[in-house]
């Protein structure tokens, strides 16, 4: 199982239900399609993720919002919005327990990926400052 591939599926995913009114289960399949078919477990992490990030999104949103003061969820750039999503859904409601780090590094290594030159800080900030201050483990 690949962690990483899991994770960009689910960003691409999250990303996708963020401007198409579509179900979860068939952006999901475009990112899989995409990602050349995975293995099964790399696949079921992928629709954990992404079914974990939109079931608890409130919640998530809500942590966002409060670790960010200074921006807007809806001003926030999707991408930036949909790592942090994935990473607080890891670390706080996940199923399997990840440790903080591993977890915002592979936030930001996605941010570099998929975002913009200022997108890796913005995630590390809000991810680094929501472990500092507890809010999400």
């Amino acid at each position: 199982m690949s962690r990483r591939k899991a994770r960009e599926m689910a960003l691409q995913t999250l990303y996708q239900l963020d401007f198409n009114a579509t179900e979860p289960e068939l952006a999901l399949t475009a990112a899989v399609e995409e990602a050349g078919e995975p293995d099964a477990k790399t696949r079921a992490y992928a629709w954990d993720l992404v079914s974990g990030a939109t079931t608890n999104r409130a919640a998530i949103d809500e942590i966002i919002a409060r670790a960010s003061a200074e921006w807007k969820l809806d001003r926030m750039a999707s991408v930036d919005r949909n790592i942090a999503r994935i990473a607080i859904y890891e670390m706080r409601f996940g199923r399997e327990p990840l440790t903080p780090n591993v977890v915002i590094n592979e936030a930001v290594e996605l941010a570099k990926t998929f975002g913009t030159d200022e997108s890796s800080r913005f995630v590390n900030g809000i991810l680094g400052s929501l472990v500092k201050n507890k809010g999400a483990t």
